[in-house]
């Protein structure tokens, strides 16, 4: 698989990409400076940074992602189970919920999922 991990304010500046694309570079900027309170040059850098990594293109002023915010996430959330718990999804799930209890309803959207996904 691809590297597609991303440090915390790598992801935070792709998800303002992710929610507003296309959009100019100087939109971009001012995004950023209002949402994470970067300056231009920071802005500037980080995006020739994820460009570089393939992340995200800048064609004639305009700024597009080149991979989807739902493949990144399902990376992480893989690397995370992974090394966390060394794979085992029922392991992520129980520490997950703890002593928390679900609905029905959430009990059985879950389990749809679980036969949706199984191997056969």
């Amino acid at each position: 698989m691809e590297d597609l991990k991303l440090c915390e304010s790598d992801y935070r500046f792709m998800c303002v990409i992710w929610e507003n694309e296309p959009l100019h570079s100087g939109r971009l900027v001012e995004l950023c400076a209002e949402r994470l309170g970067w300056k231009k040059p920071t802005t500037y850098t980080t995006l020739k940074k994820l460009i570089d990594k393939g992340f995200a293109k800048n064609e004639e002023t305009v700024v597009t992602s080149l991979i989807p915010k739902e493949k990144v996430c399902r990376a992480a959330s893989e690397h995370f189970v992974d090394h966390t718990f060394a794979g085992s999804l029922p392991g992520f799930l129980v520490a997950f919920l703890g002593d928390k209890k679900l609905s029905k309803s959430e009990a059985e959207e879950l389990k749809q999922l679980i036969d949706q996904h199984r191997k056969e």
